[in-house]
């Protein structure tokens, strides 16, 4: 499997792209901010054709160039409908200063969502690219945050695209307007620790990690 990421935009929220192998259909996980040109390299690095772009969840900077990359490769976006009014409404997702600082970066413009938008829900098996992708809906950092999950293949281990669930040492942030600290606990224990000590991460800011480290190490995983 090959798994190129970069991270985007001011935030520096990875930006993955995910293909059988190299010369195939992939799909785009989380094009955020200033992300369609880092999204193009890896297509053409690996001669890619995207046939998805996956949305982990709504926040602004997971999001901000899904309409432009869907447009660009004729491809639609998929997302939890719980999130998708922040597709086209950011402000919605963030505390009053930071909705404020979103409108002087738009200039007044208004974010527009994909011209297609392919809703997804727990437990549901997406074929893609070649790939057999399991959504999970995992809300508390959003209410319509969901993980993607690639099955184990032969000794490569299942891998979680984890968006905001989970990171290295941490976990997602719940002050913001539709977040749930009891929530998140209760999706990291039933969408994360469910799974083997190998399990890879991928998650939406910072280094790759895996369950076995952060069941071990991770402060706020401990008591789960």
């Amino acid at each position: 499997m090959l798994i190129a990421d970069f991270p985007a935009g001011p935030l520096a929220a990875n930006c993955y792209v995910v293909a059988s192998a190299a010369e195939a259909e992939c799909v785009i996980v989380d094009p955020g901010q200033q992300a369609a040109e880092g999204v193009a390299k890896l297509v053409d690095e690996y001669a890619l054709t995207p046939v998805a772009v996956l949305l982990t969840h709504g926040h602004f900077d997971h999001v901000w160039s899904a309409a432009q990359v869907c447009r660009t490769y004729g491809v639609a976006a998929y997302a939890h409908p719980a999130d998708r009014p922040l597709l086209s409404d950011p402000a919605r997702g963030v505390d009053p200063g930071l909705a404020a600082q979103l409108a002087a970066l738009f200039g007044g413009e208004r974010l527009r969502e994909p011209e297609r938008v392919v809703e997804v829900a727990d437990g549901q098996v997406l074929d893609l690219a070649g790939l057999e992708i399991t959504v999970a809906h995992a809300p508390g950092h959003t209410p319509g945050s969901v993980v993607y999950a690639l099955p184990a293949t032969g000794d490569a281990p299942e891998v979680l695209l984890t968006g905001d669930l989970l990171f290295a040492g941490s976990i997602g942030r719940t002050d913001f307007p539709g977040g749930d600290h009891a929530e998140i606990l209760r999706s990291l224990s039933r969408v994360c620790l469910s799974r083997a000590d190998d399990t890879a991460v991928l998650p939406g800011h910072g280094p790759r990690t895996t369950i076995g480290r952060e069941r071990a190490t991770n402060p706020f995983l401990r008591d789960l």
